[in-house]
Protein backbone atom coordinates (compact mmCIF):
# COMPACT_ATOMS: atom_id res chain seq x y z
CA UNK A 1 0.00 0.00 0.00
CA UNK A 2 0.93 3.47 -0.84
CA UNK A 3 3.21 4.47 2.19
CA UNK A 4 3.22 8.07 1.57
CA UNK A 5 0.78 10.90 3.75
CA UNK A 6 -2.81 11.37 3.11
CA UNK A 7 -4.11 14.65 2.81
CA UNK A 8 -7.58 15.69 2.55
CA UNK A 9 -8.65 18.57 1.74
CA UNK A 10 -11.87 20.90 2.03
CA UNK A 11 -13.27 23.41 -0.05
CA UNK A 12 -16.31 25.74 -0.54
CA UNK A 13 -16.93 29.45 -1.26
CA UNK A 14 -14.28 31.46 -1.98
CA UNK A 15 -12.22 28.00 -1.64
CA UNK A 16 -10.64 27.89 -5.95
CA UNK A 17 -8.12 30.76 -5.37
CA UNK A 18 -7.29 29.08 -1.99
CA UNK A 19 -6.49 25.38 -3.83
CA UNK A 20 -4.46 27.09 -6.24
CA UNK A 21 -1.99 28.70 -3.70
CA UNK A 22 -2.00 25.43 -1.84
CA UNK A 23 -1.41 23.79 -4.55
CA UNK A 24 0.86 25.98 -6.33
CA UNK A 25 2.97 25.74 -3.19
CA UNK A 26 3.37 21.77 -3.02
CA UNK A 27 7.10 20.47 -3.39
CA UNK A 28 7.49 18.10 -6.07
CA UNK A 29 9.07 15.61 -4.07
CA UNK A 30 6.61 15.17 -1.19
CA UNK A 31 5.18 11.59 -0.49
CA UNK A 32 1.47 12.25 -0.21
CA UNK A 33 -1.62 11.88 -2.25
CA UNK A 34 -4.01 14.49 -1.78
CA UNK A 35 -8.25 14.56 -1.97
CA UNK A 36 -9.85 17.89 -2.41
CA UNK A 37 -13.62 18.10 -2.25
CA UNK A 38 -14.88 21.81 -3.18
CA UNK A 39 -18.45 22.20 -3.26
CA UNK A 40 -19.62 22.82 -6.85
CA UNK A 41 -23.39 22.89 -8.73
CA UNK A 42 -24.26 18.82 -9.43
CA UNK A 43 -25.39 19.91 -12.63
CA UNK A 44 -22.21 20.96 -14.25
CA UNK A 45 -18.67 19.50 -15.27
CA UNK A 46 -16.15 20.42 -13.25
CA UNK A 47 -12.97 22.01 -14.56
CA UNK A 48 -11.04 22.07 -11.22
CA UNK A 49 -8.69 19.24 -12.30
CA UNK A 50 -7.47 21.25 -15.65
CA UNK A 51 -7.07 24.37 -13.58
CA UNK A 52 -5.19 22.12 -10.75
CA UNK A 53 -2.93 20.66 -13.27
CA UNK A 54 -1.65 23.66 -15.02
CA UNK A 55 -0.82 25.77 -11.04
CA UNK A 56 1.37 22.79 -9.54
CA UNK A 57 3.47 19.86 -10.09
CA UNK A 58 0.90 17.16 -9.28
CA UNK A 59 -1.55 15.88 -12.00
CA UNK A 60 -5.07 16.41 -10.65
CA UNK A 61 -8.23 13.90 -11.91
CA UNK A 62 -11.59 13.37 -11.04
CA UNK A 63 -11.19 9.79 -9.80
CA UNK A 64 -13.45 6.64 -10.90
CA UNK A 65 -14.58 4.37 -8.16
CA UNK A 66 -12.10 1.71 -6.96
CA UNK A 67 -8.84 3.51 -8.54
CA UNK A 68 -5.88 2.68 -6.90
CA UNK A 69 -4.45 5.36 -4.77
CA UNK A 70 -0.99 6.59 -6.28
CA UNK A 71 1.31 9.24 -4.87
CA UNK A 72 1.96 12.84 -5.69
CA UNK A 73 -1.47 12.44 -7.43
CA UNK A 74 -4.67 14.55 -6.59
CA UNK A 75 -8.19 13.46 -6.50
CA UNK A 76 -11.17 15.37 -6.88
CA UNK A 77 -14.38 14.72 -6.02
CA UNK A 78 -16.99 14.64 -9.28
CA UNK A 79 -19.83 16.94 -9.32
CA UNK A 80 -22.64 15.45 -6.89
CA UNK A 81 -20.76 12.64 -6.04
CA UNK A 82 -19.11 11.66 -2.26
CA UNK A 83 -15.54 10.71 -2.65
CA UNK A 84 -13.96 8.06 -0.17
CA UNK A 85 -10.57 6.57 1.00
CA UNK A 86 -10.65 2.96 1.42
CA UNK A 87 -7.53 1.10 1.86
CA UNK A 88 -5.17 1.73 -0.96
CA UNK A 89 -8.77 2.24 -3.38
CA UNK A 90 -10.49 5.73 -3.83
CA UNK A 91 -14.80 4.90 -3.73
CA UNK A 92 -17.25 7.84 -5.69
CA UNK A 93 -20.60 6.85 -4.78
CA UNK A 94 -23.75 8.64 -4.72
CA UNK A 95 -24.88 8.37 -0.98
CA UNK A 96 -27.27 10.33 1.43
CA UNK A 97 -26.16 14.29 1.35
CA UNK A 98 -24.35 15.84 4.51
CA UNK A 99 -24.81 19.38 5.44
CA UNK A 100 -26.98 19.38 2.22
CA UNK A 101 -23.66 18.56 -0.02
CA UNK A 102 -22.97 15.84 -2.21
CA UNK A 103 -19.58 15.61 -2.09
CA UNK A 104 -19.33 16.50 1.58
CA UNK A 105 -16.17 17.51 3.48
CA UNK A 106 -16.65 15.48 6.41
CA UNK A 107 -17.67 12.19 4.67
CA UNK A 108 -14.10 12.36 2.96
CA UNK A 109 -12.35 13.60 5.99
CA UNK A 110 -14.06 10.42 8.19
CA UNK A 111 -12.99 7.74 5.45
CA UNK A 112 -9.54 9.30 5.61
CA UNK A 113 -9.56 8.80 9.51
CA UNK A 114 -10.59 5.71 9.58
CA UNK A 115 -8.58 4.04 6.80
CA UNK A 116 -5.55 5.75 7.38
CA UNK A 117 -4.84 7.22 10.71
CA UNK A 118 -1.97 8.45 11.27
CA UNK A 119 -1.02 9.49 8.15
CA UNK A 120 -4.02 11.52 7.43
CA UNK A 121 -4.00 15.27 7.24
CA UNK A 122 -6.56 17.39 7.02
CA UNK A 123 -6.88 20.39 5.73
CA UNK A 124 -9.80 23.58 5.76
CA UNK A 125 -9.86 26.00 3.36
CA UNK A 126 -12.41 28.90 2.96
CA UNK A 127 -16.12 28.50 3.17
CA UNK A 128 -19.43 29.60 4.93
CA UNK A 129 -20.97 27.69 7.97
CA UNK A 130 -19.10 24.29 9.39
CA UNK A 131 -18.75 21.21 6.52
CA UNK A 132 -15.24 20.00 7.78
CA UNK A 133 -15.54 20.76 11.35
CA UNK A 134 -16.64 17.16 12.12
CA UNK A 135 -14.50 15.74 9.58
CA UNK A 136 -11.40 17.59 11.18
CA UNK A 137 -12.69 16.19 14.84
CA UNK A 138 -12.20 12.57 13.36
CA UNK A 139 -9.04 13.18 11.56
CA UNK A 140 -8.05 14.58 14.48
CA UNK A 141 -9.64 11.96 17.36
CA UNK A 142 -8.01 8.82 14.91
CA UNK A 143 -4.65 10.12 15.40
CA UNK A 144 -3.91 12.75 12.37
CA UNK A 145 -3.12 16.25 12.10
CA UNK A 146 -5.69 18.79 11.10
CA UNK A 147 -4.95 22.08 9.54
CA UNK A 148 -7.21 25.17 9.02
CA UNK A 149 -6.13 28.22 6.55
CA UNK A 150 -5.44 31.51 8.51
CA UNK A 151 -9.48 32.88 8.61
CA UNK A 152 -7.97 36.54 7.78
CA UNK A 153 -6.95 35.60 4.32
CA UNK A 154 -9.96 33.11 3.59
CA UNK A 155 -12.48 35.14 1.04
CA UNK A 156 -14.86 32.91 3.19
CA UNK A 157 -13.46 32.19 6.75
CA UNK A 158 -16.87 30.63 8.03
CA UNK A 159 -15.35 27.29 7.63
CA UNK A 160 -12.06 27.67 9.49
CA UNK A 161 -13.04 29.81 12.07
CA UNK A 162 -15.82 26.93 13.39
CA UNK A 163 -12.77 24.23 13.16
CA UNK A 164 -10.76 26.80 15.33
CA UNK A 165 -13.61 27.01 17.65
CA UNK A 166 -14.73 23.76 18.03
CA UNK A 167 -11.66 21.25 17.09
CA UNK A 168 -8.10 21.24 18.58
CA UNK A 169 -6.25 22.63 15.36
CA UNK A 170 -2.78 21.93 15.09
CA UNK A 171 -1.60 24.01 12.36
CA UNK A 172 -3.40 27.85 11.27
CA UNK A 173 -1.06 28.99 8.45
CA UNK A 174 -1.70 30.65 4.69
CA UNK A 175 -2.94 28.64 2.20
CA UNK A 176 0.31 29.27 0.00
CA UNK A 177 2.66 28.18 3.11
CA UNK A 178 0.37 25.03 3.71
CA UNK A 179 2.93 23.23 0.89
CA UNK A 180 5.88 23.97 3.17
CA UNK A 181 4.24 22.39 6.20
CA UNK A 182 3.47 19.06 4.52
CA UNK A 183 6.72 18.70 3.80
CA UNK A 184 8.08 19.21 7.25
CA UNK A 185 5.26 16.65 8.17
CA UNK A 186 5.98 14.73 5.90
CA UNK A 187 9.74 14.44 7.15
CA UNK A 188 8.20 13.74 10.77
CA UNK A 189 5.72 11.29 9.68
CA UNK A 190 6.45 7.41 11.32
CA UNK A 191 4.88 4.75 8.94
CA UNK A 192 3.52 2.73 12.05
CA UNK A 193 0.17 1.42 11.78
CA UNK A 194 -2.83 3.09 13.60
CA UNK A 195 -2.70 2.84 17.06
CA UNK A 196 -6.20 3.37 17.92
CA UNK A 197 -8.29 -0.16 18.38
CA UNK A 198 -10.34 -0.82 16.09
CA UNK A 199 -13.38 -1.40 19.06
CA UNK A 200 -12.88 2.30 20.22
CA UNK A 201 -16.43 3.79 19.75
CA UNK A 202 -15.14 6.62 17.47
CA UNK A 203 -13.74 4.78 14.98
CA UNK A 204 -16.27 2.29 14.79
CA UNK A 205 -18.62 4.64 13.85
CA UNK A 206 -16.18 6.34 11.59
CA UNK A 207 -16.71 3.03 9.64
CA UNK A 208 -20.30 2.55 9.81
CA UNK A 209 -20.68 6.23 8.71
CA UNK A 210 -18.48 5.70 6.10
CA UNK A 211 -20.42 2.62 4.86
CA UNK A 212 -23.31 4.95 5.24
CA UNK A 213 -21.94 7.69 2.86
CA UNK A 214 -21.34 4.48 0.21
CA UNK A 215 -25.08 3.29 -0.54
CA UNK A 216 -27.18 4.53 2.50
CA UNK A 217 -29.13 1.92 4.25
CA UNK A 218 -28.03 3.49 7.70
CA UNK A 219 -31.19 1.55 9.26
CA UNK A 220 -30.29 -1.24 8.80
CA UNK A 221 -26.57 -0.22 9.51
CA UNK A 222 -27.38 0.36 13.27
CA UNK A 223 -27.92 4.25 12.95
CA UNK A 224 -29.79 4.29 15.69
CA UNK A 225 -27.71 3.40 18.21
CA UNK A 226 -24.98 5.82 17.17
CA UNK A 227 -26.34 8.62 19.22
CA UNK A 228 -29.90 9.39 20.94
CA UNK A 229 -32.95 10.03 19.14
CA UNK A 230 -34.26 13.18 19.37
CA UNK A 231 -37.78 15.48 18.69
CA UNK A 232 -36.31 16.30 15.38
CA UNK A 233 -37.41 15.30 12.06
CA UNK A 234 -35.11 15.17 8.64
CA UNK A 235 -35.86 18.14 6.31
CA UNK A 236 -34.98 16.31 3.27
CA UNK A 237 -37.17 12.84 4.22
CA UNK A 238 -38.95 13.63 7.68
CA UNK A 239 -37.09 10.80 8.87
CA UNK A 240 -36.14 10.98 12.73
CA UNK A 241 -33.01 12.34 13.85
CA UNK A 242 -30.76 10.81 15.51
CA UNK A 243 -28.26 13.09 18.03
CA UNK A 244 -24.28 12.23 17.26
CA UNK A 245 -22.00 13.97 19.89
CA UNK A 246 -18.19 14.15 18.80
CA UNK A 247 -16.48 16.61 21.83
CA UNK A 248 -18.56 20.21 21.77
CA UNK A 249 -19.75 19.09 18.42
CA UNK A 250 -23.71 18.30 18.08
CA UNK A 251 -24.90 16.87 14.82
CA UNK A 252 -27.49 14.74 13.09
CA UNK A 253 -28.39 12.11 11.05
CA UNK A 254 -31.31 10.33 9.78
CA UNK A 255 -32.54 6.63 9.56
CA UNK A 256 -32.32 7.07 5.87
CA UNK A 257 -28.77 8.11 6.34
CA UNK A 258 -28.73 12.32 5.29
CA UNK A 259 -26.35 14.08 7.96
CA UNK A 260 -25.94 17.61 9.69
CA UNK A 261 -24.78 19.61 11.28
CA UNK A 262 -26.32 21.74 14.20
CA UNK A 263 -25.52 24.76 11.61
CA UNK A 264 -26.89 23.01 8.76
CA UNK A 265 -30.08 21.37 10.20
CA UNK A 266 -30.96 24.91 11.35
CA UNK A 267 -30.19 26.38 7.52
CA UNK A 268 -32.36 23.73 6.12
CA UNK A 269 -35.24 23.88 8.17
CA UNK A 270 -34.91 27.93 7.42
CA UNK A 271 -35.13 27.36 3.95
CA UNK A 272 -38.50 24.68 4.24
CA UNK A 273 -39.73 27.56 6.28
CA UNK A 274 -39.56 29.77 3.52
CA UNK A 275 -40.84 27.23 1.08
CA UNK A 276 -43.96 26.75 3.04
CA UNK A 277 -45.01 30.59 3.24
CA UNK A 278 -44.44 29.68 -0.68
CA UNK A 279 -46.92 27.25 -0.85
CA UNK A 280 -49.02 28.67 1.38
CA UNK A 281 -49.37 32.10 -0.85
CA UNK A 282 -49.86 29.94 -4.05
CA UNK A 283 -52.51 27.57 -2.81
CA UNK A 284 -54.80 31.17 -1.48
CA UNK A 285 -54.10 32.70 -4.75
CA UNK A 286 -55.24 29.27 -6.66
CA UNK A 287 -58.42 29.37 -3.65
CA UNK A 288 -58.95 33.10 -4.96
CA UNK A 289 -58.69 32.48 -8.37
CA UNK A 290 -61.25 29.49 -8.44
CA UNK A 291 -63.53 31.03 -6.26
CA UNK A 292 -63.99 34.22 -8.74
CA UNK A 293 -64.62 32.17 -11.40
CA UNK A 294 -67.14 30.23 -9.44
CA UNK A 295 -69.04 33.77 -8.85
CA UNK A 296 -68.77 34.53 -12.73
CA UNK A 297 -70.45 31.57 -13.39
CA UNK A 298 -73.09 31.71 -10.23
CA UNK A 299 -73.64 35.67 -11.78
CA UNK A 300 -74.11 34.26 -15.37
CA UNK A 301 -77.17 32.14 -14.50
CA UNK A 302 -78.73 34.35 -12.25
CA UNK A 303 -78.04 32.93 -8.84
CA UNK A 304 -76.31 37.05 -7.92
CA UNK A 305 -76.47 36.18 -3.88
CA UNK A 306 -74.27 33.25 -4.09
CA UNK A 307 -72.20 34.89 -6.50
CA UNK A 308 -71.52 37.31 -4.03
CA UNK A 309 -71.00 35.09 -1.55
CA UNK A 310 -67.82 33.21 -3.23
CA UNK A 311 -66.58 36.77 -4.28
CA UNK A 312 -66.24 37.55 -0.94
CA UNK A 313 -64.49 34.34 0.11
CA UNK A 314 -62.09 35.27 -2.94
CA UNK A 315 -61.56 38.80 -1.46
CA UNK A 316 -60.60 36.52 1.69
CA UNK A 317 -58.13 34.60 0.70
CA UNK A 318 -56.39 37.22 -1.58
CA UNK A 319 -56.28 39.64 1.94
CA UNK A 320 -54.48 36.23 3.50
CA UNK A 321 -52.12 35.56 0.34
CA UNK A 322 -51.40 39.09 1.01
CA UNK A 323 -50.73 38.78 4.93
CA UNK A 324 -48.28 35.84 4.12
CA UNK A 325 -46.35 37.56 1.70
CA UNK A 326 -46.01 40.36 3.87
CA UNK A 327 -44.87 38.35 6.91
CA UNK A 328 -42.43 36.70 4.57
CA UNK A 329 -41.38 39.98 3.52
CA UNK A 330 -40.57 40.84 7.38
CA UNK A 331 -38.93 38.15 8.03
CA UNK A 332 -36.26 38.47 5.64
CA UNK A 333 -33.36 38.62 8.35
CA UNK A 334 -34.41 34.71 9.47
CA UNK A 335 -32.25 33.19 6.54
CA UNK A 336 -29.48 31.03 6.69
CA UNK A 337 -26.49 33.67 6.43
CA UNK A 338 -27.92 36.55 8.70
CA UNK A 339 -28.92 33.66 11.30
CA UNK A 340 -25.11 32.62 11.70
CA UNK A 341 -23.88 35.90 11.36
CA UNK A 342 -21.67 34.26 8.01
CA UNK A 343 -22.43 35.17 4.24
CA UNK A 344 -24.01 31.81 2.98
CA UNK A 345 -21.89 29.72 -0.27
Amino acid sequence: MNAGLTVVIGASAGGIPSLLDLVASLPPDLDASLFVVQHVSPNYRSALPELLNKNGPFRAVHPTDGDRIALRTIYVAPPDHHMLIDGDQVLVKRGPKENRFRPSIDALFRSAGYSHGQRVIGIVLSGALDDGTSGLWSVKRLGGVTVVQTPAEAEFDGMPLSALEQVDIDHCVPARAIGKLLKTLAEQHSTASVDMPEDDPDRRRAGLETRIAEDADAFQKGIMEAGKLTPFTCPSCHGVLVQIDEGSISRYRCHTGHAYSRTALLSEIVQKVEETYWIAMRSLEEAAMLLDHTADSLGRIGKPEQAEWFRSEAKAAESESRELRDNLLRRRQFSGSNLFGREGG
